[in-house]
This record gives C-alpha cells, sequence and structure tokens, in this order.
C-alpha cells in the first residue's frame, strides 16, 4: 500500500457533518437559506439491505462561502451499529484559471505552495470507488450508484465492470481492492474513458480505454488527499491505467509549462483538454496550508471540436447551428457532415447517443490533411494577413475602470476611442455613438466602443448600426462580470462607489463634487440593477467573436493584462507581442494620471432635471393654482395615492426563465397557456412582486404603515421630491427575489417566489409580504381575469395540489434563479 500514512474518520465529525447536511436540506424556505441542499438515497447495487446517501449542491453554490461541505461526490452511510460514516469522497469542487478570485495567478502565486503536481485532465466520466464494512465494493458516479434509472446510472455501471476487469488483470477480486481502500479509509478517483461506452470530445481507441485513476482521497470531511506518486503506485498494483503528471517546485515555472502547452491544445506529441494541477493552499498567513486543486483548460483545438459536436447535433436536430469562433474551417466540415448523414442516415442517430463524434472528425481531417493543431495555426495566419475590423465592446457599469483600461489600450497600440460620455445628449445619441466607432473603423484596425453597454438592447444597436458600414467586423466583449448579482453586488457596489465619490469632477455625466452622495448611489444602483450579463446562447450576444470576462474588483492594471493577454492569444494578428509589465504600468499612469474631463454633461443624470427646467427661461412660469396644487402635495398627501407597494424586477429575467421552462421538450398540454399568452400578446411587459394593496391595508395595517413610513421618509430626505414623486418614486430600497416554481391552470401563470434582504445580512423580515404566497403574475388569458387572480389560483394549488384532479400544473425553476428589485410604489390614476 502507500507509503503515505491513512488518515481514518472522527465519528463525532463525520455526524457533525451529517447533520449539517441535513438542517441544510431541511431549512424551511421562509428562513432564506442561500444555497440548495439535495439528498439521494441509493441501494448499494449487489445488496439488500445496503443504503447510501448522496449529497449535492447546485454547481454555483460551490463558489459561495459556508457550505457544509465542498466535495462533489459525497456519499454517507450508517454502519451496522449505526454510526455514521464517509462512504465516498470526491475532491473539493476545483475551478479553472481566473473563475473565481481563488484561481487568479496573483492569488494563486501568493497563497500556494509545492509541491506543484500537474496531471494531464483526461476526457471522459469521473467515478468514484471505495469499500464498505463488509468487503462491498462501491462504485459512483458523481452523485449516483449504479442501482437506479437515472442519467448516471450507465456510467457507474459501466465503471464497475471495468474495475472488475482491471484488478483481474493482477490476480486479485474486488473484494480484495475494497478492503484495502477500506483499511486505508480512501476513495479511488478515476476517469472513465471508453469511446465504446461513450465518447466526448478527445479519442481513446480500444487499448486507451479503461480507468485512469488520477486520485487517492481520504473519507474525511476536510479536503485531503494523496500525492500523485502514491496514486501511480496504486494503479500499477490494481491494474488501473495511470493518468501522467509532472512535478514542479517553482509556481513561475508551473505558469510557463502550462502557457507553452495551451499555444498548441498538446501535450507529450498528445493532444488534450489540460491539466489538474495539485498543490496547498491557505486562505491567509494565519491559517495552515490545505491540499488544493485549480485547472488549466486549453481553448484550442478543444474548442473547435466542441463548436464542431455541437453544430453536428443542430443540424440533425433541424436547427440552425451557431458557429462562433471558427467560422470558415466550421463550415466546410458542416458540409462534410450533411453529405455523410445523406448518404447513411443512422450515424445521425447514433450521433445522438454520442457515438461516431470522434470517427466522423478524423475523417474530415484526413480529408483535409490537417489536423487540429495544424489548422488553428493556419487559421492565425490567415488571421494576420486578412485581419478585419474589430471593435472591442465594454459591458460594465460605474465605476467598473473601463475608461481607464480603453484609455491605456489606446495608449499601448494606438486604437481608436469613442467615449459616449464625450457625446451631448441628443436625438439619436446612440447612432451618433456607432456612426463616429465605424468612421474610425475607416482609420483604425480596431476601436474601442467605450459605453457601458450593460443591457443587450445596447449591444444590438452598436451592432445593427455598425455592421452594415463594415459587415466583416468582429465584435470582442469585455465583460465586467456582475453575475450571480445575489453573490457579487455587494462588494461590488462599496468598490465601485468608493471609485466614484473619490474621482470627485474628473467624469463628464456624474460630478460628485457637485452632487449629494446619496443622488450619485442612486444613479449607480439603477446601473446595477439593469445590467445584462452576457449570455452567448442568446441574441445579441451571440455575435461576439469571443468574450474577455474581467473581475469588476481587481484594479485597472490587473484587468488591462488580462484583456491583452486575451487579445494576445486569441487574436495574435492584433496583438503579435504581450507587452512588457513595465510597459502595462506606464499605460495605465497615463490613463489615470493625463485623463481629464473637458465638457460637462452632468445634467444628463440629473434627477430633478425635465426638459422644461433644462430650457431655462424659455420655461413657461407655473401659475398662482399650479404652484398652490405643488403645494398641497406634502408627503402624507402622496401616501394616501399610493395603490400599492412592490418589488420590481427586469422583464428579461423572467422572460428568459420562461424560455428555459418551456422549451421543446414540454408536452403540448402543459405548454397550452404560455402559448396562448405569448400568442395573443398577454404576457404582461412589466413583472412585480405585490408587498401589499391599497385594498389590504385595513387588515394588514402593520405591514401598509411599514412601507408608507418608508416612503414618507424617502421623499423628506429627498430636494425637491414632493413634485416629481407622481411621475418618479422615490425608490424605498432593494431585494433579491428568488423565482421557486411556476404555477399555472388555464386562466393565469404566476411565479412562486421568496423574497431575499439585498445584503445578506439584513434580516429577513425587512420586508414583510401582505399576500399568503409571494407571487410574481405573468400573464392572464384575457382581460376579464384580473391579475389578483393569482392568489386564488396560488391559494387552490397549495390546498390541493397538482395534476389532473386540480387541473393546475407546476413547474420547478431550475438551479437557483435569484434577481435583484427595487422596492417601490405605484401611485393610483387620477388628476390630483
Amino acid at each position: 500500500m502507500a507509503r503515505t500514512q491513512a488518515r481514518q474518520q472522527d465519528p463525532a465529525e463525520v455526524s457533525e457533518l451529517c447533520q449539517r447536511l441535513e438542517t441544510a436540506l431541511r431549512a424551511p424556505k421562509s428562513k432564506g437559506k442561500q444555497f440548495t441542499c439535495k439528498k439521494s438515497t441509493f441501494k448499494v447495487s449487489g445488496t439488500n439491505d445496503k443504503y447510501v446517501d448522496s449529497w449535492k449542491f447546485q454547481d454555483y453554490d460551490y463558489k459561495r462561502s459556508g457550505l457544509p461541505t465542498y466535495a462533489r461526490g459525497l456519499f454517507t452511510t450508517k454502519r451496522k451499529d449505526g454510526t455514521p460514516e464517509i462512504a465516498t469522497r470526491g475532491y473539493d469542487k476545483f475551478f479553472n484559471i481566473d473563475e473565481v478570485n481563488e484561481t487568479r495567478w496573483r492569488n494563486i502565486e501568493n497563497n500556494t505552495r509545492g509541491p506543484y503536481e500537474l496531471s494531464v485532465k483526461e476526457n471522459g466520466c469521473i467515478i468514484f470507488i471505495s469499500g464498505l464494512e463488509d468487503d462491498t465494493l462501491l462504485v459512483c458516479s458523481k452523485h449516483s450508484t449504479g442501482n437506479r434509472s437515472d442519467i448516471e446510472i450507465s456510467h457507474a455501471s459501466a465503471g464497475e465492470k471495468w474495475v472488475q476487469r482491471h484488478v483481474a488483470t493482477v490476480n486479485r477480486t474486488t473484494k480484495d481492492l475494497a478492503r484495502v481502500l477500506r483499511e486505508n479509509n480512501l476513495t479511488a478517483v478515476g476517469e472513465l474513458c471508453d469511446d465504446s461506452f461513450e465518447e466526448h470530445v478527445l479519442a481513446y481507441d480500444e487499448a486507451a480505454a479503461g480507468i485512469y485513476l488520477h486520485g487517492l482521497n481520504f473519507n474525511v470531511p476536510e479536503f485531503a488527499t494523496m500525492p500523485a506518486e502514491d496514486v501511480h503506485r496504486f494503479a500499477d498494483e490494481w491494474g488501473f491505467k495511470k493518468a501522467k503528471f509532472e512535478v514542479y517546485r517553482d509556481i513561475y515555472a508551473v505558469r510557463q509549462f502550462l502557457e507553452s502547452c495551451a499555444e498548441t491544445g498538446t501535450w507529450d506529441g498528445r493532444e488534450t483538454e489540460g491539466f489538474v494541477v495539485r498543490c496547498q493552499m491557505r486562505a491567509n498567513e494565519n491559517m495552515p496550508y490545505q491540499d488544493w486543486f485549480f485547472k488549466y483548460k486549453f481553448e484550442e483545438p478543444y474548442l473547435m471540436y466542441r463548436e464542431w459536436r455541437e453544430c453536428t447535433k443542430a443540424v440533425i436536430a433541424g436547427k440552425m447551428p451557431r458557429i462562433k469562433k471558427h467560422q470558415k474551417i466550421t463550415e466546410e466540415y458542416i458540409q462534410f457532415a450533411r453529405r455523410k448523414f445523406v448518404a447513411n442516415p443512422s450515424l445521425m442517430r447514433a450521433y445522438n447517443l454520442n457515438h461516431g463524434i470522434i470517427s466522423l472528425r478524423e475523417e474530415f481531417l484526413q480529408s483535409r490533411g490537417m489536423n487540429g493543431p495544424e489548422i488553428i495555426a493556419k487559421e492565425a495566419e490567415e488571421g494576420r494577413e486578412n485581419a478585419k475590423e474589430i471593435v472591442l465592446v465594454p459591458v460594465a457599469t460605474l465605476g467598473c475602470g473601463k475608461t481607464t483600461v480603453a484609455l491605456a489600450l489606446a495608449h499601448l497600440f494606438g486604437w481608436g476611442h469613442v467615449q459616449n460620455d464625450n457625446i451631448p445628449k441628443q436625438k439619436d445619441k446612440p447612432k451618433k455613438f456607432a456612426f463616429e466607432i465605424s468612421r474610425l473603423l475607416t482609420e483604425k484596425q480596431v476601436v474601442i466602443a467605450d459605453r457601458n453597454n450593460h443591457q443587450r438592447r445596447e449591444r444590438q444597436q452598436l451592432m445593427d448600426d455598425v455592421l452594415p458600414v463594415f459587415p466583416g467586423t468582429k465584435f470582442i466583449a469585455l465583460h465586467y462580470v456582475h453575475e450571480p448579482k445575489t453573490h457579487l453586488l455587494p462588494q461590488i457596489r462599496e468598490v465601485t462607489q468608493k471609485r466614484v465619490i473619490d474621482r470627485g469632477d474628473n467624469h463628464q455625466t456624474i460630478r460628485a463634487g457637485l452632487k449629494d452622495d446619496r443622488e450619485i448611489m442612486g444613479i449607480m444602483e439603477g446601473f446595477l440593477n439593469r445590467f445584462e450579463g452576457v449570455d452567448t446562447s442568446r441574441k445579441p450576444d451571440e455575435g461576439f467573436s469571443s468574450v474577455i470576462d474581467l473581475d469588476v474588483c481587481a484594479s485597472s492594471r490587473e484587468n488591462l493584462e488580462n484583456v491583452v493577454a486575451a487579445l494576445h492569444s486569441q487574436y495574435p494578428e492584433v496583438v503579435p507581442n504581450m507587452p512588457s509589465p513595465d510597459d502595462l504600468d506606464v499605460a495605465i499612469d497615463a490613463a489615470m494620471n493625463n485623463y481629464r474631463v473637458d465638457i460637462d454633461l452632468s445634467y444628463s443624470y440629473s434627477q430633478g432635471n425635465n426638459k422644461k427646467e433644462q430650457k431655462g427661461d424659455a420655461a413657461k412660469p407655473r401659475t398662482e393654482k399650479q404652484n398652490k396644487k405643488v403645494k398641497e402635495r406634502t408627503p402624507e398627501f402622496l401616501a394616501s395615492k399610493i395603490e400599492f407597494f412592490g418589488i420590481f424586477v427586469h422583464a428579461s429575467e423572467i422572460k428568459l426563465t420562461l424560455n428555459a421552462l418551456f422549451d421543446s421538450s414540454v408536452s403540448p398540454e402543459k405548454s397550452r397557456l404560455y402559448n396562448q399568452l405569448i400568442g395573443s400578446r398577454r404576457i404582461q411587459p412589466s413583472f412585480h412582486v405585490t408587498l401589499i394593496h391599497r385594498a389590504s391595508q385595513a387588515d394588514q395595517a402593520n405591514i401598509w404603515s411599514h412601507y408608507k413610513d418608508q416612503y414618507i421618509k424617502a421623499l423628506g430626505n429627498t430636494p425637491g421630491a414632493n413634485e416629481a414623486a407622481a411621475t418618479s418614486p422615490p425608490t424605498l430600497g432593494y431585494a433579491r427575489v428568488r423565482l421557486e416554481r411556476l404555477v399555472w391552470d388555464s386562466r393565469i401563470m404566476a411565479f412562486v417566489v421568496r423574497i431575499l434582504p439585498a445584503n445578506e445580512n439584513e434580516p429577513d423580515d425587512g420586508l414583510p409580504c401582505a399576500n399568503p404566497i409571494p407571487h410574481i403574475t405573468i400573464g392572464t388569458i384575457s382581460p376579464d381575469v384580473k391579475p389578483k387572480e393569482s392568489n386564488d389560483l396560488l391559494q387552490r394549488w397549495a390546498r390541493d395540489g397538482s395534476g389532473e384532479h386540480t387541473g393546475i400544473f407546476e413547474a420547478e425553476v431550475p438551479a437557483v434563479k435569484v434577481i435583484t428589485g427595487s422596492v417601490g410604489e405605484v401611485m393610483s390614476k387620477g388628476n390630483w
């Protein structure tokens, strides 16, 4: 057995872990839990009375703090005497470079220590192998065993067959393996790579197929794993295949090695998806080092192969393939695939079952006389010879540092830079912005479209106005990531507000030195709430040739380096050589120290300015009667005219979720009302959660007073607000809304929601709701059906459930869908 000393389980620690998992699982929804825990119980294959519990969280939950465990693949059980134990333990979830803050190179360099073990990232499905109390071998996929009819069953079953084959080659049995794993409290982790079972992207012939052992984890709550040397020794002893690995002592040597391999997407003469890097990390100097992994995935040719696979499946499904990057070669591949399918239609069915993917690709490559890396190299060369116009499109909000990065890029490379804030407010200002970009593209190959572009409609407008003039233009998004807002906005809000306040008057549209901080923050909050992140699966963002993700809270110097490095890697015709660190420092210094505002456009954002006020002396003075009417609009008077209080959310998030729920797999019966609402345009144009309606103020006086008092206070703190309150009501705060379930019958449709505070540290009871079941009404079948009938529908659903006997349908919102909204009020209609 391996040289590393075994670490046995502590029943008290395991019991505490199980209790925390059970608490997370059963926490009532009203408590506002921030993650979703799921438990599945499986009967162990080949036994009558042995069961294991699988625990999992949603993928994004693993980026949160405070989870009971970060293991992806955790199975617990009980011994005969009732003692709880960990039966199987996978790796802690690990992330790609720049995917989370911990995997940014600066943090890896500062917070980790070697040795750094780099193992090839095999291209298959993960398999866990462990031993139970009676020497039964437990083989699992990521979250399942081979004893239930779900999507992962075949993986675990296929893995079990391969384990039997492997141990037989060294004249041992699965019971022998189970006993050794249990004695040492280990889970063996491997990658099942077998193209005869399931193809992925990279090829494994018959000789290369099998389970590649790459980990031995101790079955303890805190992640602890054995060195690669011990893993290889164990693989040899038990007949498994071995994942190759390299060892480095220096993190800078690691980075150099990875980046050199990434240039071709190959290592040791073989195409590969990338590497997993194993080391130790500590959160700060006062904390101990712990085992920690990160991954480095290669862009090419892996992404090109994946694009071919997805385009082929789209063609088979009769859909238009979306070609994002490798336009010319992918079109050729699609035509090649079409001809093959016409000649042999059975290939299509096999392809949809993940068979024949690699052979079709290899046949195409052979017809071209080139392999993947050679195609990528040729594309880069052709790109240099036939370089097209490029527009860099920041997707940001105020205070992200987009202009600083833009000015630094212009300083480094002499690129064009059009700053939307320098264009005075005028009719068709967006078209003027696009016109200036098009004008500069006649002189410069690259132009930076320096505008927030934080809503999809802005990105659509930019592409629509530039492409007719320069049809071949490539748009590259500089995406300042804001989502998920629930997790990121608190820190983003803190960082960006400080930047804008510190900047003072050195900004065209927000003169911080002349505005009240509250007003500035209100303007910024509007941008944060309207922000729509880049989603390349839909229009217009599918028009981006690539997306460079940036960290809002990182310095402009760091984001500049990330942009330049990404452009150098993806578009060497644009950035043939990587600037030195000194060059980047000088560019940032020039951007920050030499930038001065010569024009004041802050009136464009003034909350008190209307068209009459902007005309100055030309505005018609009020009559005495009008002045008297304005004076009568006290905060108390205005509060008496409120129709309802609510949380107002962006329609785009709601519609995106609806589209996902009613995809092509939904039966006609279930989708009937949705299709009727779409066809008759009965989906509401805007969406809100009603907190309380004026009709309920007598029965729910405390809730009505709660919001009314906030409204009066907001008006009292805002100069001139009374006069504008009817047309521009004040914002009372912000909240998060979790979409949990869609419920509908033949007349009306609504989301059941959970209301969460804007900040995780705020109390959950700060946003009381008068409705028994908080909800968002989506639409009604006709004007005769009023939105308030959602209350009746949900009361029936809560009492009788869904199904044929009730005529009510329901659908659970997949994953965790939390959107941010603003708390406010709607005034009653009337001439008052």
